[in-house]
């Protein structure tokens, strides 16, 4: 039980890996003028992209880590972040089934879906700061408080006139470092609560 319970947080290492390793190579070797300052992510993945299907892979590889990521967090940390944390793969796998660029419909779906996906990933390290500081991973809670509010206000602010590409990258790069933070505290083996 304990072994497979490691083996399926890291999920949650795997998952943001290949995440970020998908707009990172994107937008490196991409031909169009893509700026990742100025752009979403999912347009390296949009209909005509000549990334789209690595940033599709990546896409994948996130949505489906992410539940299997949260099968190891249920079983280690009380509460519901493992919800959230399945409820952001699912969200991302809509995202990928959902190129923009396809149809206005689709577009619409796209931002609905990938809307989702941001809310329910700022709040898995906002609702694992309460368990995680109850099994004595002071630090680690504290990490989530500062990832989840630091996404939530970074993520709200690509729906601005700011730079969406720049906003987006810190949302999504401050929760995915506090996942994989925390599946390799899983892996490493939690603690049970204290008293």
């Amino acid at each position: 039980m304990l072994r497979s319970v490691r083996t399926t947080a890291l999920g949650g290492v795997i998952g943001p890996a290949g995440f970020i390793g998908a707009w990172v190579i994107g937008a490196a070797v991409t031909s169009s003028s893509y700026s990742s300052i100025d752009d979403a992510i999912s347009r390296l993945a949009a209909v005509g992209s000549d990334t789209r299907w690595l940033m599709t892979a990546g896409f994948v590889t996130f949505g489906v880590s992410l539940p299997v990521f949260a099968v190891g967090l249920r079983a280690a940390i009380p509460g519901r972040a493992w919800i959230t944390a399945a409820a952001t793969g699912l969200s991302t796998l809509a995202v990928a089934a959902t190129p923009l660029d396809r149809s206005a419909t689709i577009d619409r779906l796209h931002s609905i879906v990938a809307g989702v996906g941001y809310l329910t990933l700022a709040a898995t390290p906002l609702l694992a700061a309460a368990p995680l500081r109850l099994l004595g991973h002071r630090g680690l809670a504290r990490f989530g408080v500062a990832a989840g509010l630091t996404s939530a206000t970074a993520l709200a602010l690509t729906t601005t006139g700011l730079p969406t590409g720049l906003f987006q990258r810190v949302g999504l790069t401050v929760s995915d470092a506090w996942i994989i933070a925390t599946a390799l505290t899983v892996v490493r083996g939690v603690r049970q609560p204290l008293g």
